[in-house]
């Protein structure tokens, strides 16, 4: 019988079950895309990537520890399976069959029911490469016209970009706030080009569903009071791929130099004699508060800001903020990583003099589907963050700019 080439269709999951057999760098790839799909994922799979269990932790998926079971995909509408048990995904995709769910394996397309589109997005439009040719399917080509397409869109042209050269070396682009499209040009067409990507959590994860299946994504995810690599261990992962002649791409959250250790693995990656490119990104600490209506500065309210790390308390010994001169600023304070140590910054802070109704806000997840945006004082900031559960990455805003836009709160 004479293969047919595969039919198009966009599948509408918001509210429908979507189970994933698996928790690991194919699931960290394409979770965020059914996430963001508003699909009920399932995720079953003894264990995960820190990246899958921080997705599981936010409540974005439902995460049952155990190994794939029969009966599991009854009640899917489709399913992902991608465990390195070759004999469980075939009795998987059988199942699948005998439910009529349409099913993707990662281990053998041939036996699947359904394949994976290279994918992009531009100004509100999904552009989905699929190749004709069922014989030879590859996934750099098909990657390749989804590149050249979603760039078109973007500058107006669609006009194929001319042949990119590899940039040696490695590349420590700053991914931005959250938002995909907040990565630099730059940084997008650096990712493009890359043979490996070692991703932060914070960084922009549905960038990485774009990669196509040959680039090795490593899980550098530093979850908040989680597991995580140390730092250690990113430099020597850098090092050791570049030194194989691969294009590296250390994807960070923000900007690589604000309270990213980007300037440790530059260091590290120059003692080694690594060639390496920065590529600045937007900063969480202005873009955050701006996407929740908060201006940093403002005209006759507040003529500075100050950036500070709230990952040590001012009481730790390690602390080298100086606290009590931060509280005599007539500007806006803006910390980041400090949800769980607000209570004692605030405390600090109206201790040496800062009034205790000054504004605050906490933005969660600034510029994604999930931001949130929660009011408050100094004297009811900790109070605050238990009640309505706040949890990092939150970027938190001190000072009269509070009151200057529109204001929302959880």
């Amino acid at each position: 019988m004479a293969e047919h080439p595969a039919y198009p269709v966009g599948l509408r999951l918001t509210g429908r079950r979507v189970v994933v057999l698996g928790g690991g760098q194919v699931a960290q790839r394409r979770l965020p895309a059914l996430i963001a799909a508003g699909a009920d994922i399932l995720l079953v799979s003894p264990d995960a990537t820190p990246s899958v269990e921080a997705m599981a932790d936010a409540g974005e998926i439902t995460w049952e520890k155990r190994p794939y079971a029969e009966g599991d995909l009854a009640d899917a509408w489709y399913a992902l399976i991608a465990t390195s048990d070759h004999e469980a995904n075939t009795r998987a995709s059988a199942e699948a069959e005998r439910h009529r769910v349409w099913c993707v394996r990662s281990d053998d397309a041939d036996a699947a029911t359904a394949w994976t589109p290279a994918t992009g997005h531009s100004e509100g439009v999904t552009v989905a490469i699929l190749t004709t040719d069922t014989k030879s399917r590859d996934p750099r080509h098909t990657a390749a016209i989804r590149d050249a397409v979603v760039e078109g869109l973007r500058d107006g042209t669609l006009v194929a970009p001319h042949h990119r050269t590899r940039t040696p070396g490695v590349a420590l682009v700053g991914g931005g706030p959250g938002d995909p499209d907040l990565i630099t040009v730059r940084g997008r067409r650096l990712l493009a080009e890359a043979d490996v990507v070692i991703a932060d959590r914070l960084g922009p994860r549905d960038l990485l569903a774009e990669l196509p299946p040959h680039v090795e994504v490593i899980d550098a995810a530093k979850i908040p009071y989680g597991r995580y690599m140390a730092q250690e261990a990113i430099n020597n992962a850098l090092i050791e791929h570049a030194k194989q002649g691969k294009s590296v791409v250390r994807l960070k959250g923000g900007d690589p130099f604000v309270f990213g250790r980007g300037m440790e693995e530059a260091q590290a990656l120059a003692e080694a004699g690594i060639p390496c490119t920065v590529v600045p990104g937007i900063s969480s600490s202005i873009s955050v508060p701006g996407a929740a209506g908060i201006p940093v500065t403002h005209r006759g309210v507040a003529h500075e800001f100050t950036v500070v790390s709230g990952h040590v308390a001012p009481d730790d010994e390690r602390s080298l903020v100086d606290w009590p001169s931060l509280a005599k600023l007539t500007g806006t304070l803006v910390i980041l990583m400090g949800v769980d140590k607000i209570g004692r910054i605030a405390e600090t802070l109206v201790a040496h003099g800062k009034p205790a109704d000054t504004p605050v806000a906490l933005v969660q997840e600034g510029t994604t589907a999930a931001q949130r945006r929660v009011d408050a004082t100094l004297a009811t900031v900790a109070e605050t963050v238990l009640e309505q559960e706040v949890k990092p990455p939150a970027v938190i805003v001190i000072g009269e700019v509070v009151k200057v836009g529109p204001q929302t709160s959880a």
